[in-house]
């Protein structure tokens, strides 16, 4: 690992000078388009497993993650192995993940929709049915960037949805698998697992092999790779969507312990050398005093070579004139995670429009959402909060319109159906109400 730096300086803006627009929008430039030679791999593994099912799978698994299967029945499973895999975690742990998983089911029942309908008073039925998707596919990334709270996220709200069979597929390099994302499968009421990772496990769930059946959506993170392949399959299959780097924005009004917010912005940091953290305040000495702790506390952590990375080039820190401001700046860069760490922050929540999930007052630092609070982790980014929202139940429901035209009220909707048809020049939509109406 090399030396860091005595000290990391972070970007500041001030929200005042005449260039800060430009200078904000140059902090939140990133480049998401995909490497060439991604996009080429990614093309040849789509169309091997699409035309070749197993056979290309077995061998791409085999050449990316080292693990060579006579067939894929030895890349599944089972349920005692997930169970299994749940009795090897400390008490402790087990504990904390059964715990989280019960705090997030609670959460996401309370999004769950019903159908509904209402009659007209001719006897017309009009309303909508609410059904759950049949069969979702599950990636969750292997190797170093094992996440067993993603596997709570996006399965548990796909249970509580009513999805009948929730396949995870997750990479185990040279067959090392790990305890706490199996454990966190068998929490999660997972129903199948493979053990295959990279672009040609989102081919396998989009398309479908001889072993795995297609699915209806693919949910959860994953490398360039994997990212891609959503982005190619997507109309095949749906996708949750292409998320970009973590990024933390904390409004704060000056009078939290400067240490708390520099370790909220390496939260995010920790994750990725692209990651953004932003920090807005009116007080320009508090600036300063997170400046400091900064450079206090990155010394005593063991990602700091990430963190550093992150900081230095992606975070910064923006003075603003107060936190009605600060509420305009974060509406235009739109967070993934904005934390209002103020004293009031039910006075500021009305101005804020536009953040994946909103943290509020001192003592809700943005990992507790990561993992346990309830509310989903899988949220929008690169400014895409500005027209989505957090996975929840209702990514894993689907709904149908529902028509039911009585014999009166074929006579009225028919008049005005026939009227427009004709105005639009289709014949047969026209005389299709007609006939309904008795005009054969």
């Amino acid at each position: 690992m090399p030396d860091l730096p005595d000290s990391i300086s972070v970007q500041r803006l001030d929200a005042s000078s005449a260039d800060f627009r430009a200078k904000l929008a140059e902090l939140l430039a990133f480049n998401d388009e995909t490497d060439s030679a991604v996009q080429h791999a990614v093309s040849e593994i789509l169309a091997g497993v699409r035309a070749r099912g197993d056979a290309a799978v077995l061998e791409y698994t085999a050449r990316f993650d080292r693990l060579n299967a006579p067939d894929m029945a030895a890349l599944e499973l089972s349920q005692a192995d997930l169970h299994a895999a749940l009795g090897k975690l400390p008490l402790r742990l087990e504990k904390s993940l059964r715990q989280a998983a019960e705090r997030v089911r609670v959460y996401h029942e309370k999004q769950r929709q019903a159908s509904w309908t209402y009659t007209e008073a001719d006897g017309t039925v009009l309303g909508q049915q609410v059904t759950a998707l049949d069969r979702v596919g599950l990636y969750v990334p292997g190797g170093k960037a094992a996440y067993p709270s993603s596997v709570l996220m996006n399965a548990i709200p796909a249970k509580v949805a009513g999805v009948k069979e929730l396949i995870m597929v997750v990479p185990t390099p040279d067959g090392v698998r790990n305890d706490l994302v199996l454990a966190a499968a068998a929490v999660a009421g997972v129903d199948r697992v493979f053990t295959i990772g990279g672009a040609q496990a989102v081919a396998a769930l989009a398309y479908g092999t001889e072993t795995i059946a297609q699915v209806d959506k693919i949910v959860g993170p994953g490398n360039a790779y994997v990212a891609e392949a959503k982005r190619r399959v997507f109309g095949i299959v749906g996708i949750d969507m292409i998320a970009g780097p973590s990024e933390i924005l904390v409004i704060c009004d000056g009078q939290t312990d400067p240490d708390w917010i520099a370790m909220d912005l390496f939260s995010q940091a920790e994750h990725d050398e692209l990651a953004q953290s932003i920090l807005i305040c009116p007080d320009a000495a508090y600036l300063d005093a997170v400046q400091a702790s900064i450079n206090k506390l990155l010394p005593t952590l063991p990602r700091r070579d990430v963190i550093a990375a992150s900081i230095s080039n992606r975070a910064g820190l923006i003075l603003c004139r107060d936190l009605n401001q600060a509420a305009e700046i974060a509406n235009i860069i739109a967070p993934e995670h904005l934390e209002l760490s103020v004293s009031d922050p039910d006075a500021l929540l009305p101005a804020i429009r536009h953040a994946g999930a909103i943290f509020m007052g001192r003592n809700t630092c943005e990992a507790l959402g990561d993992y346990c609070a309830g509310p989903n982790h899988v949220l929008p980014t690169s400014r895409t909060a500005r027209f989505s929202s957090p996975l929840g139940v209702y990514d894993f429901q689907k709904r149908s319109s529902l028509i039911h035209v009585s014999a009166a009220g074929a006579q009225t909707l028919g008049e005005i159906a026939a009227a427009l048809a004709y105005g639009e020049g289709l014949q047969a939509h026209g005389r299709s109400a007609e006939f309904r109406m008795g005009r054969n």
